[in-house]
């Protein structure tokens, strides 16, 4: 697991870095062209025009989700929401502006490059509603039962350890509280020599979860209403995701073509 975890820090630091002079400066985000390629493939045009008025554009540039959560949670005023993988900060900046100045929008993030740009991209925005906090997203630092929405983006899929990821979420929930984040899914297994390849963890490809295996971890801790919809499928031959697949061959790629997806996963903690 640690080691997972270092690799997938080592490649968002960079990643967060190098968006800094343009994606892939330098030899590509996070300093490869696969992965780079791999991470636009995956994160563009995920975002309405409508959704960012009022955002500094380049927030976006830094966004490395799969899905827009803000979008498809139900967000009211006054509530609390917490952001695992956080990252430059998009979507707890999104998320602040829904729950209003009685709200508060929690954002944690294990990486110190990506806080120091999501605390500078909360000083542009202005909102006093906004903390972003350090930790793992596998021990959230927040009392149990303090939180009313959980969101994600494209974050579940990088830990080594879903089953407490999941249990944390739970913990730190309120009664009744929404769990509603985006998330690499599969539709078929992997072959185990792509699970095994660090470069497709950091890709969010290896470590991703069928999607009935996603549904019963979430039964497991104790989530009810448990709902999956998949918002994106992947053309695996395309050159993107194409490159950290790169152990897999032609014929191998066509077998598993459509099987990856991004998925908006809803579920909530019974009252």
């Amino acid at each position: 697991m640690e080691n997972i975890r270092e690799v997938v820090k080592e490649k968002y630091s960079l990643a967060i870095k190098n968006q800094g002079q343009g994606c892939c400066a330098g030899g590509g985000c996070c300093g490869g062209d696969s992965f780079g390629d791999a991470i636009n493939q995956i994160t563009g045009d995920l975002y309405d025009v409508k959704d960012l008025d009022g955002i500094d554009p380049n927030l976006l540039a830094t966004s490395f989700g799969c899905g827009n959560p803000t979008a498809l949670a139900t967000l009211n005023p006054g509530e609390v929401v917490l952001d695992l993988g956080s990252g430059a900060g998009l979507d707890v900046i999104l998320s602040a502006k829904r729950v209003g100045p009685t709200g508060k929008a929690y954002g944690l993030d294990m990486t110190d490059e990506m806080l120091e740009v999501a605390r500078e991209n909360q000083r542009k925005s202005g909102l006093e509603n906004v903390e972003f906090l350090k930790g793992h997203i596998e021990e959230i630092p927040l009392p149990e039962n303090t939180v009313d929405v959980i969101i994600s983006n494209c974050v579940i899929n990088l830990s080594a350890d879903k089953d407490r990821v999941l249990a944390e979420a739970f913990r730190v929930l309120k009664p009744g509280g929404r769990f509603a984040v985006s998330d690499i899914v599969l539709r078929k297994p992997l072959p185990e020599k792509t699970k095994k390849n660090v470069l497709a963890w950091a890709g969010c490809i290896a470590g991703a979860l069928l999607e009935t295996e996603y549904k019963e971890k979430l039964t497991k801790t104790g989530f009810c209403n448990i709902e999956l919809q998949v918002t994106r499928e992947y053309d695996l031959l395309e050159s993107g995701l194409r490159g950290v697949l790169g152990d897999l061959g032609d014929e191998e790629l066509k077998k598993l073509n459509g099987s990856i997806v991004s998925a908006f996963i809803r579920a909530s903690k019974p009252a």
